[in-house]
This record gives structure tokens, sequence and C-alpha cells, in this order.
């Protein structure tokens, strides 16, 4: 069995078919995706899509990129849903300063808001970081009793300093489908050095496509590429692959067991 922990089913490219989308992924043996919200409005249509499906389970939070509807609105969902046994987190959350202009600042508050709220709400976290790991890093060493819960930096792309003070943090990463892309080797040869009790696998899904199908739609069942990819380089077999990404994935987000 795997985990797709960080998936967007919402999406307009994918809810539509989303009952195609779960079977194709069962097929693959992929039984259980995390649908991550961005924002408020995609906190209530993630719900609403993890009630509705019995494998589909729900991350609320608000992306650095929307930071506007971090509201009380948002703060009054998480309270009224933390206990619901399909949310398993709050995420995804974090800095992003990839595209300009951004209030750096804001987004710092933001993160370090939704931090407290997943601490309180006893969540783990989905964390979202780009081009901002310096600043992510200070900002989870200085408030690391807040993450007691455990969590995951999602499409991990970072160093191996990056990845030692992310493992001491006691957060794991998921690795998406850019381990498969060919100008991925930095990202390739890091893989040698992950240890295997901190990897997850997602799609972030419809992004980030596997390699051969980039460029097409990303959905949870070309996930088993990027697993097969990272079992390749790890040079263990794909079974073992699979069975310790679950256990990886359950030992953090404990509602799904």
């Amino acid at each position: 069995m795997l985990i797709d922990v960080h998936a967007h089913l919402n999406d307009k490219r994918l809810i539509t078919r989303i009952e195609q989308i779960i079977q194709d992924a069962k097929n693959c043996g992929i039984e259980k995706i995390i649908c991550v919200s961005d924002s408020l409005d995609s906190s209530k249509a993630i719900l609403e899509i993890a009630q509705q499906y019995e494998n589909i389970y729900a991350s609320l939070g608000v992306h650095p990129s929307a930071i506007n509807s971090f509201n009380e609105e948002f703060i009054d969902l998480v309270n009224k849903n933390s206990a619901n046994e399909k949310v398993v987190a709050i995420g995804e959350i974090g800095l992003d300063y990839h595209f300009e202009p951004f209030d750096k600042n804001q987004q710092i508050n933001v993160f370090i808001k939704q931090l407290e709220l997943a601490s309180q709400m006893k969540l783990p976290v989905q964390i979202h970081c780009r081009d901002a790991m310096e600043d992510m890093l200070k900002i989870l060493d200085k408030n690391k009793e807040l993450l007691k819960l455990g969590g995951i930096v999602h499409c991990f792309s970072g160093s191996l300093k990056d990845l030692k003070q992310i493992q001491k943090l006691g957060l794991k990463i998921s690795l998406g489908g850019v381990v498969t892309f060919k100008n991925a080797k930095n990202l390739q040869h890091l893989i040698k050095d992950i240890p295997l009790e901190m990897i997850m696998f997602e799609t972030d899904c419809p992004y980030l496509t596997p390699h051969p199908y980039r460029g097409k739609t990303n959905e949870p069942k070309y996930m088993i590429l990027t697993a097969k990819n990272v079992a390749d380089i790890k040079k263990i077999s794909y079974k073992e692959m699979f069975e310790i990404s679950t256990n990886n994935c359950l030992d953090v987000f404990k509602k799904m067991r």
C-alpha cells in the first residue's frame, strides 16, 4: 500500500473526474490520499471531499500565496473540525518567496500563527517552502515547541544541511515527481543520504507530474513512478520502499491508522 500525502483533488482539472482518479490510484496500490488545502475556500471544499470518500483525508491550511484568507472564519473552521477523524493535519502552511511581490513579514506572521493553531489542535503540519529555506528553518527552530505533533516538509528540494536540520526538528519530508526529472541530479544524489525513516511520497497533483508524463496533468496514480524511482536510488525493493513510506506516514498522521 502507498499513501499520497499531498494532493489537490479539489483542483478544477481533477474534481470533475475524482471518482475515476481515486479508482485509478487504488488500481496502482495507492490506497489513501491526503487532500491539502491552500485557502479558506479550498479548506471548505476539501472537508466535503474527505467526508464523501472513505480513503480521502483532509489537511486544512492557508498557503503563503493566500495569506489574506487567514482570518477568524478560517480559525473557526479549524476549531470546529480539528477533532474530525478525517482531518489529519494543518497545511499547507509556510513561506514562498518565489513570486514578486510578496510581504515577507505577513507570511512569517501567518506561518507562526498556523503553527500555533496546529499545536493547539494537536495536529501535525504540512509545510510549504519555496526559495525561503533559511527563514523557514529559523522560524521552526525558534518555535520547535509547537512541533511536538510532528509533520512534513512537502516536495523537499533542499540541501543535506537543510535535511539534517529538518531531521533534528523531528520532521519528515515528502518527495514528489521532481525526483524523476532529468534535470534533478542534485536531488537524486541527495536521496542517497536521506534516512529511510524520513521519506514519504506525494503527487502535489495536478502539478509536477513524474517523468515520462511530465507536462500532463498529474494525479495520484503516477506517484508509483516516484516511489519506484526512489527505491532504485536507495537500492531496496519496491515492496520495502512502499512499506517504509506508509509506516512513516502513519507515524505522523496518526488518525489514518
